[in-house]
């Protein structure tokens, strides 16, 4: 990493690996966002989880499993995390196209 990123991100002793999970959410909330507005409800439907889900449930419900899917990953592989971020991924289109 470049030394004057890092002084940059050094107040609260952030990695470029955290700026850039912060960014991806936040992007994640702007793309969420533009697709309330141009299509507002978010498509509720019911899938094999038996509940009624929007898009921002089944982003909901998809970050929630990420974050548990990389402490299981952790608890039982150790690091580096790669496959517990493919395996997220992986799980995110599930929920997305079947929850």
């Amino acid at each position: 990493m470049q030394p004057h990123v890092e002084a940059g991100l050094g107040w609260m002793a952030w990695t470029w690996q955290t700026a850039l999970f912060f960014g991806v959410i936040a992007l994640l909330l702007v793309v969420m966002t533009m697709l309330e507005l141009r299509s507002p409800g978010g498509a509720p439907r019911r899938g094999i989880l038996g509940l009624t889900t929007t898009r921002g449930d089944r982003l909901f419900i998809s970050l929630l499993a990420a974050g548990y899917v990389h402490l299981l990953w952790l608890a039982f592989f150790g690091t580096p995390l790669w496959g517990a971020s493919v395996l997220s991924l992986v799980l995110a289109g599930v929920v997305f196209r079947h929850a």
